[in-house]
């Protein structure tokens, strides 16, 4: 069975550049995203690595961790560090979990369980672990992405997504199609227009099922 939509996250004790872990312990209060890739020292993956490190402040701003997943070993996390440092021209201050045994993988379904690492690996190997987590304080999944090998991430609608979803669970609102902050909202079906009006005051009635309303400031 897959790891769906507000499942509780697999909660694993991780060893990563940056020592030992345990998953629901690491995420704690906060939001939480984790990004996985198939190997160190890979083309995309570097520049997706600089892409999180260049945007530590937004996931500050938004009480977010985050950290990777790579198959490779500590030992290697930390050499590849300096490679993407010296892309991203920042500080990569992420843990990266060394999933050589691959244990996460596995546990969050992005490997069969029968999949193993073969002697003189690449990439190929292990390339269906390129996923995005985006998990909730409550450890459940919210979201996930899933990446072919040569198309990087676009973190900026990881941001705008995460943005949705915290926006979302604060209000107890639906987000329409190409949100972002200080768009519209839409009112849930569950709420009568009498109580959306007090609630929202003004909104638009697109179609029965279908209003929208301004959030407070």
């Amino acid at each position: 069975m897959g790891l769906r939509i507000n499942d509780t996250i697999p909660n694993l004790t991780v060893e990563t550049d940056h020592g030992e872990f345990n998953l629901h312990e690491w995420i704690g209060d906060s939001w939480a995203i984790l990004f996985s890739h198939p190997a160190d020292f890979t083309p995309v993956c570097t520049t997706e690595f600089g892409a999180v490190a260049r945007l530590a402040d937004e996931w500050e701003k938004r009480g977010t961790k985050v950290m990777g997943i790579s198959v490779d070993s500590v030992a290697d996390h930390k050499k590849w560090k300096g490679d993407i440092e010296t892309y991203a021209g920042t500080k990569a201050a992420f843990p990266i979990i060394a999933d050589e045994d691959l244990k996460v993988a596995k546990a969050f379904d992005m490997l069969p369980a029968e999949a193993y690492l073969p002697d003189g690996r690449t990439p190929a190997d292990s390339q269906t672990v390129r996923v995005v987590f985006i998990v909730g304080p409550d450890k459940k999944l919210k979201l996930s992405m899933t990446y072919p090998m040569n198309v990087g991430r676009n973190f900026t609608e990881i941001l705008r997504a995460l943005d949705a979803l915290q926006t979302a669970a604060k209000e107890s609102v639906a987000m329409p199609a190409d949100w972002n902050i200080g768009d519209r909202v839409i009112i849930p079906t569950s709420v009568s227009n009498e109580d959306a009006k007090k609630k929202y005051g003004d909104f638009e009635t697109v179609f029965p099922y279908l209003r929208k309303t301004k959030l407070p400031a």
